[in-house]
């Protein structure tokens, strides 16, 4: 049976001889695999179709689910600059490789398709990437059942003043100093960062405008946030093994 999608190329692997292998994340297919044959031959035409990050028109055939086989494709946003650009394309893989480990096949759909789409977008206009990856990463953290509690302690259950409350990854989330001792290296938070990653929680990529973000909120944001990941989901990530590098070396 022939199938028709709108997919982002969230992942593409050598497979045999000329061949690739793509992963989509569709708009109402969920992920989806598609074997591209002759992908990798020189002037294939559907080399273009199987980059990462490319949105286009996929048409495969499948019987009975499993793995489809491409039929023909149109590029409707290769993503091209986001290729050429090492930053861009660190973040990009990053996001892309998160939504791949973190979610089921089921669980993938139109929210998924529009926030992916919304990211790469974002990164591709030059939006500061860091703020783009936190925001992804909660809605991901959300998705996966262990988005932070922000707005009142986790243990007791009380609201408190911004300048009172800790962050508690392991405990998933806000915390006060009277209850402290329940996590002990409980992380401090500034009064911006907290707002912001609560507007995070509200938020979702669609709606991100321009915000404007001191460095120093910034490098907050990304220790408290890669805290939250490594301890709620404990993914080791090629992609995030990358970024590091990056960090190491100030790139």
């Amino acid at each position: 049976m022939l199938h028709r999608v709108e997919g982002i190329v969230i992942r593409s692997m050598d497979y045999g001889e000329g061949n690739a292998i793509i992963t989509l994340c569709t708009e109402n297919a969920g992920k989806v695999g598609i074997l591209v044959r002759g992908a990798k031959k020189v002037k294939s035409r559907h080399a273009a179709l199987i980059q990462p990050f490319t949105l286009g028109q996929y048409v495969f055939f499948r019987n009975n689910g499993g793995l489809g086989t491409l039929n023909s494709g149109e590029i409707i946003s290769s993503h091209h600059s986001i290729r050429e650009d090492l930053i861009k394309a660190a973040y990009g893989s990053y996001a892309c490789e998160l939504l791949d480990r973190v979610l089921h096949d089921e669980e993938t759909g139109s929210f998924w398709f529009r926030q992916l789409s919304a990211c790469l977008n974002a990164l591709e206009e030059g939006k500061e990437p860091g703020v783009i990856i936190n925001l992804f990463e909660m809605k991901i953290l959300q998705a996966a059942g262990y988005g932070p509690q922000l707005d009142s302690c986790i243990a007791c259950g009380r609201g408190k003043a911004d300048e009172e409350l800790l962050l508690s990854p392991r405990l998933g989330g806000a915390l006060c100093r009277s209850c402290r001792h329940n996590d002990p290296p409980a992380m401090e938070v500034s009064s911006r960062a907290l707002k912001l990653l609560r507007l995070f929680a509200a938020l979702d990529l669609t709606r991100l405008g321009n915000v404007d973000v001191k460095e120093s909120t910034r490098e907050e944001l990304k220790k408290i946030m890669r805290a939250f990941m490594d301890t709620q989901l404990g993914l080791r990530l090629k992609s995030q093994n990358f970024l590091d590098q990056l960090d190491k070396y100030n790139i």
